[in-house]
């Protein structure tokens, strides 16, 4: 696992923008009330400020607008990677539009959860090639406050 300290840097230098997050979490669906609501929480009680599709896209509103809106406004991408989530990007759906767009940035951590760097490397070798963090290594709660020190002012 590498430093994370150029995806700081980027961070520290990014402009300010209106309703700026610190993080956009990129999820499976199937995770959206399990791993993902767990981090999501975490990171916010340390005071991270998370654009998370559960509590962020109103009801009656365009989906992938609210999502781009989002990765628009968000500082850095995290990928919570799941079993679930390799099964949505096999099949190319609203997680892989995601992570194609987190792609194209400097600012991306993937968090592998109950699956590993060689399962996510089948399906996403570029994912797999950034340094993350993974909850086999530490708890959920140990991943969250190291994102957190990450993106701390």
């Amino acid at each position: 696992m590498r430093a994370l300290t150029p995806i700081r840097e980027n961070i520290e230098n990014r402009p300010f923008a209106p309703d700026l997050r610190d993080v956009f979490l990129c999820h499976a669906w199937d995770d959206r009330q399990g791993a993902a609501k767990e981090l999501h929480d975490l990171l916010e009680s340390r005071g991270v400020s998370v654009w998370f599709s559960e509590k962020d896209v109103l009801l009656g509103s365009s989906l992938l607008r609210e999502i781009d809106k989002g990765l628009a406004k968000s500082k850095m991408g995290i990928v919570l990677v799941t079993p679930a989530l390799l099964s949505r990007l096999k099949n190319e759906g609203i997680a892989d539009k995601e992570l194609s767009v987190l792609l194209a940035r400097e600012q991306l951590v993937p968090i592998v959860h109950n699956t590993t760097y060689d399962e996510l490397r089948e399906v996403s070798p570029m994912l797999a090639s950034r340094s993350g963090l993974s909850t086999k290594e530490q708890p959920m709660t140990g991943v969250a406050a190291k994102l957190a020190e990450l993106v701390a002012p």
